[in-house]
């Protein structure tokens, strides 16, 4: 199974440490007990507690070399500060990222560390702290009205760890559901340079989902810029926006939407 990332593990790390930079902005000034629009359950101050025990979770799992998972609530400090006094909580946000980037930068990214996925590496868990913070930056946006928007090579490698993720055993049922002839998706970045090929066809003709990065026509076609695409595929933008154009059968879209949701 592959899960190959196309950045570097130092640049892993140093994307974990921006990006939750551009997180913590997020929330500063904000109402943190606003309701996150994309996670209904949850508060902002909530959602800035879920991203911190997060980093510190895997931090433990990498400095630890862990075998086996670990309960969160074994982890100090993994619950965050008493109260939600905003101070408190950015200082606590800060800290959880450093932490989690000196343990993978220490075990390096071929240290072996316990991980939910078929990969049991640093470097698995690198790239997965780096777009679990972007996608929850989107949430964080989302809700206090900053900007958002992520830069080309970040996006399309989360996008394409997303379409790698979608292949994986767990996701086998709602994916056997969406599989069929004809069935195939175009994803087609409009703002990129060709270098960066952000285009996927996903086929969903075979056994099994798979995927390539190519230019083909498709049962159905979603374009518009890389970020928003990454947006709609991880439903914080939903697919009638504006700023996404979708070509042929949106249900097989929706469908693909409904099913693939996991994350």
């Amino acid at each position: 199974m592959t899960l190959q990332g196309s950045l570097t593990h130092e640049r892993y790390c140093a994307e974990v440490l921006a990006e939750t930079e551009r997180f913590r902005s997020a929330l500063r000034g904000a109402d943190l007990a606003a309701t996150v629009p994309t996670c209904p359950d949850w508060s902002l101050a909530a959602l800035a507690r879920h991203v911190g025990a997060a980093h510190r979770w895997v931090g433990t799992l990498v400095a630890t070399r862990a075998t086996e998972n670990v309960d969160e609530a074994d982890i100090p400090g993994a619950a965050g500060p008493a109260g939600d006094d905003p101070a408190a909580l950015d200082a606590w946000l800060a800290e959880g990222a450093e932490g989690t980037v000196r343990a993978l930068r220490e075990a390096g990214p071929d240290a072996a560390v316990w991980s939910w996925a078929p990969v049991h590496t640093a470097a698995f868990w690198a790239r997965r702290m780096a777009h679990e913070t972007v996608i929850h930056r989107a949430d964080a946006a989302l809700t206090s009205g900053a900007a958002f928007d992520v830069l080309p090579e970040v996006a399309a490698d989360c996008l394409e760890e997303w379409l790698q993720l979608c292949a994986l055993p767990m996701a086998a049922e709602g994916g056997a559901r969406l599989l069929g002839p004809g069935r195939s998706i175009h994803l087609h970045a409009t703002d990129t340079p060709p270098e960066l090929n952000a285009e996927w066809f996903i086929d969903l003709t075979g056994r099994a989902i798979t995927h390539r990065r190519a230019h083909e026509k498709a049962a159905v076609a979603l374009r518009g810029p890389l970020t928003d695409l990454l947006a709609v595929f991880y439903r914080r933008l939903p697919a009638d926006s504006d700023r996404v154009e979708v070509l042929g059968e949106r249900g097989l879209l929706d469908e693909w939407l409904a099913e693939m949701s996991f994350g």
